[in-house]
């Protein structure tokens, strides 16, 4: 089939389709020099026709073509080439698997009419039809030149394709990088080019400048930055694609909205198919933006088979891990600029800890976290790297924000030893940690939830103790009677330097920032009870004993609303929080 067809993806759902424009002639039996698909607008008549230069068609060819539906005379052709050397070649230059392509035309046209001449006869056909009554065949009253043409008879609401702007518009998104030159004119005008005829991916990458690369990430994604990353690979054998991917240096406003889609424009044998398949790249890379193109998948199929496509789901793995080792390759070379990217996709990255399963380990290797003792953002490996003497556990608070986690009571004990805790204040990081649990068979240890013990761990042996056992119980006995149903238990505590109390989770509790944001999202959910842990050294529970029964209950009182103040709560009964308050004052 020699004719210029119009890619239909979705069974004509879109009348632009007809605009995406490909010739299917075998580029060996004419002159490279002289292809070019010619579009002439006539705004008066309200036409549009397109011309091309292939080897024309047969009334017999036109009658096969254009009367059967998924028809390819491509797929036709490298069947008949028994040449494996050959067919091979032709499939890299030979497109147009369109099948039912044709006929998204009589979306926007009342008449379609095709003129073609075969090449080596002298007789040209003519191919009629309304859409809607079948068709007609009749031998043309003029002379054509070798090649064919289609002429649309635009309907009167498909006037707008009378634009030349539109239809430009169009080339531009759909074909600009097909090989062969589209050019428009009309009726009154010159004929002028509107592709740039060549696709920058299929150069060889240290053939093509960092200042090209940069060019057509502003030019075809519409950004302005310098992309942060450029991934420009070929893969050849089982799966044979191109990718040309960019990071973005500085992220999109919509980077966080649900229904954002992705930005990887799906090529086939360089034609366009869609920027809309979401199973491209995984949604925590969906800040990425590129081009793939692949002759691994047929191009005779609709948007939703190629979207479920085996291949695709193959290519996507390939080209996550190519942005993954890409990103880790930044993060050693380029850690300061790093730390800038982080701080804008950083929060987006992580949802693959939580949400890619195959991947979660190789993205644990590239994402960044905030160390309480070195007081910057660090990697997990540094991490480990940076362990104490005796340590074995990877500690971590999660609080809603970075200045409540470096006040927080808990972090005292970890100071005083000299232990680093990791600090995390975005929403997804409990979720993914609940989900990895451990990094290179370290556990992650909540010091806000989990039971552990860092007597022998850090610098110091232990935090002195000098309340003796009798004590210990006398000030456990009387907070438990004082907070009564508001607390779970009372322990004694190991940990605490400065702050009189501090609470942790209960038997079976969640991390604290995690029931924040489940209590956020259900209202039926009211969390679990903490553990209140006192801190027998501090001057204030010493004295608890001495007070009267109403004091003793307003300060207990106090301390509990306060710790749960300090871990990012609201005091249980804001009303007797300020009474109890007022009676402390007034009693100093």
């Amino acid at each position: 089939m020699v004719l210029p067809k119009f890619l239909l993806a979705d069974n004509s759902s879109f009348p632009e389709d007809i605009f995406v424009l490909h010739t299917e002639f075998p580029r060996f039996l004419i002159n490279l020099k002289d292809d070019e698909i010619e579009i002439i607008v006539d705004k008066k008549k309200k036409t549009i026709e397109i011309i091309d230069t292939g080897i024309g068609l047969t009334q017999e060819e036109l009658v096969e073509t254009l009367g059967t539906i998924a028809q390819s005379g491509t797929a036709n052709f490298l069947k008949e080439n028994d040449n494996e050397n050959d067919q091979k070649n032709l499939e890299q230059t030979l497109i147009g698997q369109f099948g039912v392509g044709f006929y998204s035309a009589f979306m926007v046209s009342k008449i379609v009419e095709v003129t073609s001449r075969k090449a080596g006869t002298k007789n040209s056909s003519v191919w009629e039809s309304d859409g809607q009554s079948g068709y007609s065949i009749t031998e043309a009253e003029n002379e054509h030149p070798v090649g064919t043409s289609i002429k649309l008879f635009l309907k009167k609401d498909a006037k707008n394709y009378c634009e030349s702007a539109q239809i430009e518009t169009l080339i531009k998104k759909y074909s600009d990088h097909i090989q062969v030159p589209v050019k428009i004119k009309e009726t009154d005008g010159e004929s002028q080019q509107v592709n740039s005829a060549t696709a920058l991916w299929t150069k060889q990458s240290q053939d093509i400048s960092k200042e090209e690369y940069k060019d057509f990430y502003n030019s075809n994604f519409a950004t302005f930055d310098d992309p942060f990353l450029t991934l420009h690979n070929k893969s050849e054998g089982t799966l044979e694609f191109t990718n040309l991917l960019f990071v973005p240096t500085q992220a999109p406003f919509d980077l966080f909205e649900p229904e954002r889609k992705t930005n990887i424009s799906l090529y086939i044998n360089r034609v366009f198919i869609t920027d809309e398949i979401q199973d491209v790249i995984p949604t925590w890379l969906r800040f990425v933006k590129g081009i793939l193109d692949t002759s691994s998948l047929d191009l005779n199929v609709s948007r939703e088979m190629v979207q479920n496509s085996p291949v695709l789901k193959k290519i996507s793995k390939a080209i996550t891990k190519r942005v993954i080792s890409g990103l880790k390759k930044k993060l050693t070379k380029e850690e300061e600029a790093y730390d800038a990217f982080w701080g804008n996709f950083g929060k987006v990255i992580k949802e693959g800890l939580y949400e890619d399963f195959e991947n979660r380990n190789k993205i644990a290797e590239i994402i960044k976290v905030y160390s309480f003792k070195e007081d910057k953002l660090i990697t997990l490996k540094a991490y480990l790297e940076n362990f104490t003497e005796g340590q074995d556990q990877i500690f971590y608070l999660t609080a809603d924000t970075l200045s409540q986690a470096q006040s927080s009571p808990h972090l005292e004990g970890f100071k005083s030893k000299g232990i680093d805790v990791l600090l995390m204040t975005d929403p997804i990081d409990a979720f993914w940690i609940s989900q990895i649990q451990n990094f290179q068979e370290k556990p992650f240890i909540s010091i806000s939830r989990d039971k552990y013990d860092i007597s022998k761990t850090g610098t110091d042996s232990s935090i002195p103790n000098d309340t003796n056992k009798e004590n210990e119980e006398i000030y456990t006995k009387l907070i438990k009677e004082c907070l009564g149903d508001l607390i779970q238990d009372v322990t004694i505590s190991s940990n605490l330097v400065d702050s009189p109390v501090r609470l942790i989770a209960g038997e079976g509790g969640l991390d604290f920032n995690l029931e924040r944001i489940l209590k956020a999202q259900g209202q039926d959910f009211e969390g679990s009870k903490k553990v209140i842990e006192i801190n027998t050294n501090h001057e204030l529970i010493k004295k608890l004993p001495s007070l009267t029964e109403d004091l003793q209950k307003a300060t207990c009182r106090v301390i509990f609303e306060q710790a749960r103040i300090q871990d990012g709560e609201m005091p249980t009964n804001t009303r007797q929080f300020s009474q109890d308050l007022i009676k402390l004052v007034l009693e100093v």
